[in-house]
């Protein structure tokens, strides 16, 4: 029994030498930091612009607007309806309204008791001065009196047909008139409907829409304001007609940045036979300025996040998040505008899981 215990007790002595023996003592003062990434590298490179931008475009009418009635009413009669093609001028709906014909009538007795009154008041006046003539036989206090009553109901009979003319004018209003030639494109009411004069948000009567002549509206980003030949012709090609290009000149432009940031300009586009209709889209190629050049970056260099676009520049080492903004992009490189130089080293892979200052190999 005792040899056995010497046994067990120099096998465990054994098992701990051999334990002993394999450690290492750890190194306190190493350097633990891991080497720098490699990742694929491009650099920025600078190409002058295509001759020309593709940029979409919306056909809106020449000219347009919502008929609201200027006077409360019921409407008493259409004659014309959605499609209508009208003339200026042409008579659209007419309205009633009752208690403008009293008010009419009301003005138009004040007018004609105020007249009788100021003729009466010229007679006197008159007479009283015939009988001036003879001295002595009427004062001149009564004579001064006398003119100042006939100036005084001049007065009143002047401003009672100028109340009479306000109020016929008024019943005017019950008739709508068209204010240019074009299309009814848009009722919103019924004989019966009562209206009344609308604000900019309420529904009109009726819209009326000029379609003889189109705008074609473009949004040019702020980025390419500058570079846009306006002497050159533009090309445009509708959604809806593939394959058939027009030609023309931009007629007009805004010459300000809207609140996307972009700049609009208007080309006219006739529309022969009607065949083009408000609303339509189109692709237009707008010309760039000869000699303007971009900046060209991979497309899977550019790190897109909810706060932020980036690329990730490798300077001296290190990486830099430089923020730019997006221009036109093909299918393996976009035009890009920031702080970045031709020929800067750019991570091509990146992704946001690089920081500002890491180590690039």
């Amino acid at each position: 029994m005792k040899t056995k215990h010497i046994i067990i007790t120099a096998l465990i002595a054994c098992f701990f030498a051999a334990c002993s023996g394999n450690q290492k003592p750890v190194d306190l003062t190493a350097d633990n930091t891991p080497a720098g990434k490699k990742y694929p590298l491009s650099t920025v490179n600078e190409k002058a612009l295509s001759s020309s931008a593709r940029l979409p475009g919306q056909l809106k009418p020449f000219n347009e607007v919502n008929i609201f009635p200027r006077v409360n009413g019921f409407v008493k009669e259409l004659y014309v309806d959605r499609g209508s093609i009208v003339k200026k001028g042409q008579l659209l709906l007419t309205l009633e309204a009752p208690e403008m014909e009293s008010q009419f009538q009301a003005a138009n007795s004040r007018f004609l008791q105020a007249q009788e009154t100021a003729n009466a008041s010229k007679e006197k006046y008159n007479r009283l001065k015939q009988a001036a003539a003879e001295p002595g036989s009427v004062s001149p206090l009564d004579l001064d009196n006398a003119n100042a009553r006939m100036r005084a109901d001049n007065a009143i009979a002047e401003a009672e047909r100028a109340n009479m003319a306000s109020v016929k004018t008024m019943q005017g209003y019950l008739n709508v008139y068209a204010p240019f030639d074009g299309m009814i494109v848009q009722r919103n009411v019924s004989p019966g409907a009562l209206v009344a004069p609308g604000k900019a948000g309420d529904i009109p009567m009726l819209i009326l829409q000029d379609t003889r002549k189109l705008r074609l509206e473009v949004a040019i980003p702020e980025n390419y304001v500058d570079k846009v030949d306006l002497k050159q012709p533009v090309t445009f090609t509708f959604n809806a007609m593939p394959g058939s290009e027009q030609k023309a000149t931009i007629s007009r432009s805004a010459n300000a940045l809207g609140s996307m940031r972009s700049e609009a300009v208007e080309i006219d586009v006739e529309n022969k036979n009607n065949a083009l209709k408000p609303g339509m889209y189109a692709e237009v190629k707008i010309p760039m300025l000869s000699g303007a050049k971009s900046l060209l970056v991979p497309n899977t260099a550019i790190v897109r996040s909810t706060e932020r676009e980036y690329v990730v520049v490798v300077d001296a080492g290190k990486a830099k998040l430089v923020d730019i903004k997006e221009g036109l992009s093909s299918h393996d490189s976009t035009e890009v505008f920031g702080d970045l130089k031709p020929n800067e080293k750019i991570i091509t892979q990146a992704s946001d899981a690089i920081k500002d200052g890491d180590e690039i190999e």
